[in-house]
């Protein structure tokens, strides 16, 4: 019996002791488990994390500028298309995983009417646009007509002067133009027609401009340069500094400022308000971003929007034009559907 004891006393000794030691190093690995992944979340809340719907050349500007200034490593952006960032905007307002937000101005109005989403900044700029504190410029686009000069020669076609010509059905099938409901670029459009005519002579107009477009009723406002380039159709609405870069680069482009005007969208910057939790870098490289960035993000979008700024002779515009009412997420509804209703009667 003492010898049966003394085997499980022997046995049993060992197992003890290995268990002893599997817990004490399961309890050292959770100890600095815990202390990374400590260091990581107070990392992370370091880095200032900066949402635009920025196109890849702004971003590099702005990233530059950043580094320029002693931010390397302190930032991350987070790209992504206008819609879905605004969508997310207005969705999550200050809680939206984001410390500064570069988007269109509407959005930014209509988040901040509903949420108080932004801080007021600070800026020793003078805008000429009258904007509200917490939202400062980085960038602005405006829409023109443009044409494929050979196509024309070609087709035997007229040189459009107005949006309104481009309602004439010698452009049938001949023109381009993007589609409201998924680009901003066609809301340039949509506000020089419903800012310049009556509501009957608008619809009049819009629905000329649908029939003509037909199948070039393009998801991308990029998409009617590209088609205007490829020989696709002879005519198109929307970025002028692209059709202006085209034909300075040789390609045969030419570009119109409609008799209308030439209407415009802000791009801006904006930094979110979480009370004691904003992260104090946040201001700081907001700034920067504005001074060592918008000197070149001019240089891609050339368009003046602070007082001092000069731009070449070919990028003027003599007769810039601003929408009556205030931009916001709720007019562009509005004329969404109003240029959805006006599409639809006319399909009937």
């Amino acid at each position: 019996m003492d010898i049966v004891k003394n085997r499980l006393h022997s046995k049993t000794k060992p197992m003890a002791l290995r268990l002893a030691i599997s817990m004490a190093l399961i309890a050292v690995l959770v100890f600095a488990l815990g202390g990374l992944l400590a260091c990581t979340s107070g990392s992370a809340s370091d880095v200032v994390v900066i949402a635009t719907n920025a196109d890849a050349e702004a971003v590099e500007v702005m990233t530059a500028a950043l580094t320029d200034a002693g931010f390397s490593g302190q930032f991350v952006f987070q790209e992504m298309g206008t819609a879905e960032l605004g969508g997310r905007l207005m969705a999550e307002g200050t809680s939206i995983e984001a410390d500064i937000i570069t988007l269109a101005s509407f959005y930014l109005h209509s988040s901040q009417n509903r949420d108080d989403t932004f801080l007021p900044l600070d800026s020793s700029k003078t805008t000429l646009d009258e904007l509200p504190d917490y939202m400062t410029p980085i960038l602005a686009i405006t829409g023109s007509i443009f044409v494929n000069t050979e196509l024309m020669e070609e087709d035997g076609l007229p040189m459009p002067t107005s949006i309104r010509d481009l309602a004439d059905p010698v452009y049938a099938g001949n023109l381009a133009i993007a589609d409201i409901n998924s680009s901003s670029t066609a809301w340039l459009l949509i506000q020089a027609i419903l800012d310049n005519y009556s509501e009957e002579e608008a619809a009049e107009i819009i629905q000329g401009i649908y029939r003509n477009a037909d199948a070039h009723v393009l998801p991308s406002g990029s998409g009617p340069i590209r088609s205007v380039r490829a020989g696709e159709v002879a005519v198109g609405f929307g970025l002028r500094h692209t059709a202006v870069n085209d034909y300075e680069s040789g390609m045969p482009i030419d570009f119109i400022d409609p008799a209308e005007g030439n209407y415009k969208l802000i791009e801006a910057l904006a930094v979110i308000d979480r009370g004691e939790d904003t992260n104090p870098l946040a201001l700081e490289m907001a700034q920067h971003i504005l001074e060592g960035g918008r000197p070149k993000l001019q240089e891609h979008y050339p368009m003046q929007l602070f007082a001092g700024e000069e731009i070449t002779p070919i990028h003027e515009i003599a007769n810039q034009r601003t929408f009556p009412e205030p931009l916001t997420l709720e007019l562009l509804e509005q004329h969404q559907a109003i240029v959805d209703g006006i599409v639809r009667s006319a399909n009937d």
